[in-house]
């Protein structure tokens, strides 16, 4: 019933021009000029020294980035818990609700 159709690649039908034939040309050294001047080097970026305040710096903040993110991961956590204990509740009221329904009639 339901069948894939799986395209063709239909053959060209326009006219075929064989590649056309590259012959290598000869190579004409050019003249030469003056050599060019000695650049001179770039002036080397200074180290970066780690001083006890940066160092401190560091953890402190590499602290409060851990601090921060297991925050907002442990009240995700405690919102699905919370959505979870709620959905089952409402889940026991209304079986309850049907079950008592059942019994009456």
């Amino acid at each position: 019933m339901l069948r894939p159709k799986i395209p063709t690649n239909p053959t060209p039908t326009g006219h075929l021009t064989p590649p056309v034939l590259v012959e290598p040309t000869a190579v004409v050294p050019s003249v030469q000029g003056p050599p060019p001047a000695p650049v001179a080097p770039a002036p080397t970026r200074p180290t970066v020294q780690l001083t006890p305040g940066t160092a401190l710096a560091l953890v402190g903040g590499g602290t409060a980035v851990v601090l921060v993110v297991g925050a907002v991961l442990v009240s995700m956590l405690l919102a699905v818990a919370i959505t979870g204990a709620s959905v089952a509740v409402c889940a026991l009221v209304i079986r309850s609700l049907v079950h008592a329904d059942a019994k009456r009639r």
